[in-house]
């Protein structure tokens, strides 16, 4: 068994399709086109991450995303947790520690000065008992109607994503999305549909620029919307939306991060602010 860096030619990307589509069957969006946006498009960076090769075969699959976040009020480099994924006929062999260890010290000589991701349950427990993950805590998820509480200042954050307009463009050019804007006093909020009961969620608030200008307008059709993140700043006691209950979330969505520099640093999850633009659920 090989481990080797991800090839993002178009016969790499094809290989990898193939993976994907054995591992995930439902996830129909994993196609040629999202691996070429996501792993070769992203304006941030080439994808970092590992394959586990048998000879011509492909094993095992782990992927991170170069990002741009304020860590303790200092924009730096970081790496966001994607896509993993392990061949039914290499599964309990250790794979994916192996090339989650390979990329993460790949990321570190790269200047990559942290790992920020969103794990669901069954995933939790490796990235924090046998990869050294901080579990943060899960993000919060509510349901309300109409706009979520408009996010206040917050200062002396921990973590927050950066967005420019690049970045933003890219990730609104995600094939597999149909995002809307909806614009107000306050500015333009971003929406994604979920698919489930006419639902659609809040990505966050935009920066102004020509690529939200693309985006067809949100009419507000759907009273119900749903918002998921961390966000210290925000004023839920004051608004028409609860808290979804753990036992009617398919999973808990667990904000995870792992620091590269040596420093050991860790997030107060008091000083985060992530929102579901951050990560890749929508």
């Amino acid at each position: 068994m090989e481990l080797r860096p991800i090839d993002p030619t178009p016969s790499g990307l094809e290989t990898l399709r193939g993976l994907l589509a054995s591992s995930f069957p439902e996830a129909t969006h994993l196609d040629v086109p999202y691996l070429r946006w996501s792993y070769v498009e992203n304006p941030v960076g080439l994808v970092v991450g590992f394959n586990a090769q048998d000879d011509a075969r492909l094993a095992a699959h782990y992927a991170t995303l170069p990002v741009v976040a304020r860590v303790a009020g200092r924009e730096a480099r970081g790496l966001l947790s994607l896509h993993t994924a392990t061949h039914a006929d290499y599964r309990g062999r250790g794979l994916f520690p192996q090339l989650a260890e390979a990329t993460y010290r790949a990321g570190a000589d790269g200047g990559f000065e942290f790992v920020v991701g969103v794990a669901n349950a069954a995933s939790t427990p490796g990235f924090v008992r046998r990869l050294g993950f901080q579990l943060v805590r899960p993000l919060d998820v509510r349901l309300g109607f109409g706009a979520a509480p408009a996010p206040g200042a917050a200062t002396h954050l921990d973590f927050e994503r950066v967005w420019d307009e690049p970045a933003l463009g890219w990730r609104l050019r995600c094939p597999a999305r149909d995002y809307r804007r909806a614009e107000d006093a306050r500015g333009a909020t971003l929406y994604a549909p979920t698919d489930r009961l006419g639902i659609w969620v809040e990505l966050g608030r935009a920066i102004e620029g020509s690529s939200i200008q693309s985006l067809r307008p949100f009419r507000g059709l759907q009273p119900l919307r749903l918002w998921m993140g961390l966000d210290p700043a925000r004023d839920w006691a004051h608004s028409s939306y609860f808290s979804l209950p753990m036992r009617l979330r398919p999973s808990p969505l667990n904000l995870i991060f792992r620091d590269l520099t040596g420093a050991g640093r860790r997030l107060d999850a008091d000083r985060v602010r992530f929102a579901a633009l951050d990560f890749d659920a929508y």
